[in-house]
């Protein structure tokens, strides 16, 4: 796939907010992720920007090429929970993110393409189904 398919094929579709393009996060849960093999670049830092309005609870990683979201769940067993319907997600949408659980119930999930070394639509496709899972936080 070339990168103009590769592009065509996501779809750039958004409502217009000024003279940029906005996607909401309903919009990018209801797309599917596309094969990516490489030789496509990055996403343009103003293009990761406008995505990240659409998914407030996300954040660049200070190196610019992943993006994090962190929880604090009830217990243990919740953080497992929520890692397998994460993991049932990307199997479904061939795009795996890194899981990380730390001191029994601080959760953070990591989302980057692999095969461009940094952030295509895949991955705001991918955290918007991610917020979705429903998971019980720590009271």
């Amino acid at each position: 796939m070339t990168e103009k398919q590769f592009s065509e094929s996501l779809g750039r579709e958004g409502r217009q907010t000024g003279e940029a393009t906005m996607t909401t996060r309903s919009e990018l849960a209801g797309k599917r992720c596309q094969s990516c093999e490489g030789g496509i670049p990055p996403l343009a830092t103003d293009q990761i920007q406008q995505h990240l309005k659409a998914l407030p609870d996300w954040k660049m990683t200070p190196d610019g090429k992943r993006i994090r979201r962190e929880w604090r769940v009830k217990d243990f067993v919740e953080g497992l929970s929520f890692f397998e319907r994460i993991g049932e997600i990307a199997e479904a949408e061939d795009h795996h993110p890194d899981l990380h659980l730390t001191s029994y119930r601080n959760l953070a999930v990591e989302i980057w393409t692999h095969a461009i070394g940094g952030l295509s639509e895949n991955d705001f496709i991918l955290a918007a189904k991610i917020d979705q899972v429903p998971v019980e936080l720590k009271k």
